[in-house]
């Protein structure tokens, strides 16, 4: 299966199949309203504005999953993210990346990038002091760890990159830069 074999459920209870990205850039990231990853809706929005018209589209997955943090309706989540970042494009409906209930296109997404760390600085040595207390084997598996968790797919519909939420969204920025201009990611 490819990422093109998978959809995503919409606000409106349609499916967003993602073959109708084919040839474009998707930034898939799992986002909540209350984290202190929110700002990152900040850049995004600002790749959007900057690469939509170039081909880049991004697929924001809102998840409550993680301490609470996206505890709102699916409209109070849109609406939130429009009023506080002016977000254009649309939020999905609210779903779980991880577990039983987790949507196809995750278990798809944590096949192609698993887990390989937070990086360096002190937002990582945070997230990692903190997930050793909910699971003390998050190293070895490629279960997404927080909110805001981006994966990078380019025009081919391959996952070039996973991004971890402590990643600095500059590196974010450049790679999605790079592909949409039709550079080599890495």
């Amino acid at each position: 299966m490819t990422i093109y074999d998978y959809s995503v459920p919409m606000t409106n209870g349609e499916e967003l199949k993602l073959d109708a990205y084919k040839g474009k850039v998707m930034l898939i990231v799992n986002t909540a309203t209350g984290c202190g990853f929110t700002p990152h809706y900040e850049p995004i929005e600002k790749m959007y504005e900057e690469f939509h018209d170039k081909g880049f589209e991004v697929i924001d997955i809102p998840c409550n999953q993680f301490a609470g943090q996206t505890p709102g309706t699916d409209d109070e989540i849109h609406d939130f993210c429009v009023l506080k970042y002016n977000t254009k494009f649309p939020q999905m409906k609210k779903s779980d990346v991880n577990g039983e209930n987790e949507l196809p296109l995750y278990t798809y997404l944590k096949t192609q990038q698993g887990f390989q760390g937070f990086g360096k600085g002190p937002k990582t040595l945070a997230m990692s002091a903190m997930l050793k207390t909910i699971d003390k084997n998050y190293k070895t598996n490629p279960d997404i760890k927080w909110n805001f968790t981006k994966f990078l797919v380019d025009r081919e519909g391959n996952v070039v990159r996973r991004f971890e939420p402590s990643e600095d969204m500059k590196a974010v920025y450049k790679a999605v830069g790079d592909l949409v201009n039709g550079k080599e990611e890495g």
